[in-house]
C-alpha cells in the first residue's frame, strides 16, 4: 500500500508564506486535483505534480481538473477549501494530488483511505471552508 495518509505537502508551507500561493476570491492562480492509484507514491515529501501512479482510464485527463478555491476569513484565521471536482467514466482511484501548474507546486495529498470505484462518475467533494472543517486552516 503506497498511500499513508493525508498530508500537507512539504513544499506547501515556504511556497505559501512566499507568496507562491493565492487562495483570495480575486485569485488568477490555477489550482488543479489529480487522481491516483494505490501504485503511487506520494506523502508530504511530495513536491511537484507527476504522472507516475496516476489513473489512466476513459474520462479520465492526465493532470485532473481545474479546482476552484472558496477562500473565508472569520475570528483571526482563514479557510480554504475548494469546489467538488468529477469526472465522467468508470475507474478507481486511491487518491489525490492538489497542485497548482505554473511553478508546479503540490499543496496535499489526499489519501481516500481505500480504492474507490465509480460506475458512471467519480465525484471528490471538500469539506466546507469553515473553522474546524476546511481542507486548509490559517489561524
Amino acid at each position: 500500500m503506497s498511500f499513508t495518509g493525508n498530508f500537507l505537502c512539504d513544499s506547501f508551507n515556504p511556497g505559501l508564506t512566499s507568496g507562491r500561493f493565492d487562495f483570495s476570491p480575486n485569485t488568477t492562480d490555477v489550482y488543479y486535483i489529480a487522481l491516483y492509484t494505490n501504485s503511487a507514491t506520494l506523502d508530504a515529501s511530495t513536491t511537484a505534480y507527476t504522472t507516475t501512479g496516476e489513473v489512466v482510464a476513459a474520462g479520465y485527463t492526465a493532470g485532473g481538473v481545474v479546482l476552484t478555491p472558496i477562500y473565508a476569513t472569520s475570528d483571526g484565521g482563514a479557510y480554504i477549501s475548494f469546489n467538488s471536482a468529477s469526472w465522467s467514466g468508470s475507474f478507481t482511484a486511491r487518491g489525490a494530488l492538489i497542485y497548482e501548474p505554473g511553478n508546479n507546486n503540490a499543496i496535499c495529498v489526499l489519501d481516500f483511505g481505500a480504492d474507490r470505484t465509480s460506475s458512471a462518475t467519480f465525484t471528490v467533494q471538500f469539506p466546507p471552508a469553515v473553522a474546524g472543517s476546511a481542507l486548509l486552516q490559517l489561524p
